[in-house]
């Protein structure tokens, strides 16, 4: 499990607070993450969160990352 030193790192960059992270965490727990769909919503919801758009490049790009398992295990290490 993550520590609150991960989600106080995000939260100072992104000023998206903790118990959102969770709670969008916990929605993907039943979600097909191989379904593009499943994916754009995903990128939306967090584009919404964090209150930074998504250019449809860079979702195409990070579409195209998570199919091909190009995101990093350890989160925590990003920041």
């Amino acid at each position: 499990m993550l520590n609150n030193r991960f989600f106080d790192k995000v939260e100072q960059k992104t000023n998206v607070k903790k118990e959102d992270i969770i709670a969008l965490a916990k929605t993907l727990q039943n979600k097909d993450l191989s379904d593009e769909k499943e994916l754009r919503n995903l990128i939306n919801s967090v584009s919404k969160l964090a209150n930074t758009p998504v250019s449809p490049e860079k979702e195409q790009k990070i579409i195209d990352a998570i199919k091909k398992d190009k995101v990093p295990r350890n989160l925590d290490k990003m920041l």
